[in-house]
């Protein structure tokens, strides 16, 4: 009688692993608590009094939190069900065969959004809890409502690859689910992670290449991060080397009409999971392959700090953007107004064509607006509709002598404050150096008319 192999399948060596990602290196981790201080009160003081101030959050629904400020690199998962997603966390993080690994099958099996980050031991933490917690940088998600928060988990791992950065799992997409069906607006999540993520992994495998509605809507949402995203084609030491290359060429086929941009995403081509890939393939592409992604994920690791200036600063510059261009679109109403007009009617007619009155031709001519970086006009019919444009002041009235302008205040940050800041990291300075007397980010204001 033949004997069943019950042995299980051999894992691989993970030296490469934790090598690339620096996990045996001793030295502490950089201190970047002076710098995010300084950021910290650079946002508060220059840039969200303007924001709040012309109501900027209602037009983006991007509020931005301290805890979103100080918290570390975050990469998403993304991509249809049962692909590897979950299987490729825990080998990453080495959670196979212990209490805490992310359940993995054949089914969909991943049907909450969860959220890996660090902590002194392993724990749950429901996403009430998380949400309910500001330090964490996941309260603004309380907005999706209670459904939502039952379908968010957290679990914290005291692994040293997390000390650095945060993995989020999001439920496999299901083509022929619509999105009543979850209880909750699934793509609206998908979008508040994927404004936040450093990097996204859509991860796809040879079975599962058609692009349906809900993948088409998905690639919608990551217009213009295009830079953030890796392709990654999973489970790749499952087909022969001619069906490899089949399977690669139809996945770029259909993801073509997707992704119009000139240079298309990095693709990773392996098996990311701990067991020895399969006989007879290609063994060292797809350890290079592997090596290549973890270079990836290391290289956002340890540009965490100048990617958190540069999302402040594309932020402030979204902000002044809006501002001027609520404050062009009052002044307009005002210039057209008489002592007979009917507001409504007057904004109306302005809200309907602003191109008439030169609204957004004049932004671009008179300050240094880049033209890719205005928003969508139709936008402000919306914005104007909750927001009635009398409930706004002129720019040129939001000033205090104390304070100053808050037009002059951000564009300071924009243009001196925060490339300053940006250049005390990249010239090698070391960050802790940057303490409160230094950047000046501590509690007492200075004299500003004390003679020296």
């Amino acid at each position: 009688e033949e004997v069943e192999d019950t042995s299980e399948p051999t894992k691989r060596d993970r030296s490469h692993l934790e090598n690339t990602l620096k996990l045996n290196e001793d030295k502490p981790a950089d201190d970047f608590s002076g710098v995010l201080q300084r950021l910290r009160k650079i946002y508060h003081s220059s840039i969200k009094p303007l924001e709040q101030s012309y109501r900027y959050n209602e037009l983006r629904q991007h509020e931005i939190t301290d805890g979103e400020i100080t918290s570390k690199p975050m990469v998403l998962f993304l991509g249809p069900w049962s692909v590897g997603k979950s299987s490729m966390i825990n080998y990453l993080l080495g959670l196979d065969d212990t209490p805490y690994q992310l359940y993995t099958g054949a089914e969909p099996t991943t049907s909450e959004f969860t959220v890996i980050m660090h902590g002194p031991k392993l724990k749950t933490i429901e996403g009430i809890v998380m949400a309910a917690d500001s330090a964490r940088s996941f309260s603004p998600l309380e907005k999706f409502g209670q459904n939502f928060l039952e379908k968010l988990i957290g679990i914290e791992v005291p692994h040293k690859l997390l000390e650095r950065v945060t993995f989020v799992d999001t439920p496999g997409i299901i083509e022929n689910r619509k999105q009543q069906e979850r209880g909750y607006p699934f793509n609206d999540v998908c979008q508040w992670f994927i404004d936040r993520a450093d990097l996204i992994f859509v991860v796809f495998d040879p079975t599962k290449l058609d692009v349906g509605l809900e993948l088409e809507m998905l690639f919608r949402q990551l217009k213009g991060r295009e830079s953030q995203i890796r392709i990654i084609l999973n489970k790749a030491d499952s087909l022969a080397t001619q069906e490899l290359m089949r399977v690669y060429g139809a996945l770029f086929w259909s993801l073509a009409p997707l992704i119009n941009v000139t240079e298309p995403p990095r693709v990773y081509v392996s098996s990311f999971w701990p067991h020895e890939y399969h006989p007879d393939t290609h063994k060292d592409l797809f350890l290079k392959e592997e090596i290549s992604l973890l270079e990836d994920l290391n290289q956002v690791i340890e540009n965490r700090m100048e990617n958190k200036i540069a999302f402040i600063r594309q932020h402030a510059i979204r902000v002044r953007i809006h501002a001027l261009l609520v404050d062009r679109y009052l002044q307009t109403y005002k210039d057209k107004m008489t002592f007979f007009s009917d507001g409504e009617l007057v904004f109306r007619d302005i809200v309907e064509d602003p191109d008439k009155f030169f609204i957004f031709k004049s932004i671009l001519a008179k300050t240094n607006v880049s033209k890719f970086d205005l928003p969508n006009r139709e936008a402000y019919k919306d914005f104007f509709g909750i927001n009635p444009i009398t409930s706004f002041k002129l720019l040129s009235q939001q000033c205090s002598y104390m304070g100053g302008c808050f037009l002059e205040k951000i564009e300071k940050a924009i243009t001196r404050e925060l490339p300053d800041l940006l250049g005390s990291i990249g010239l090698g300075k070391k960050p802790n150096v940057l303490s409160c007397d230094i950047t000046g980010c501590g509690e007492t204001p200075k004299n500003r008319y004390r003679k020296p």
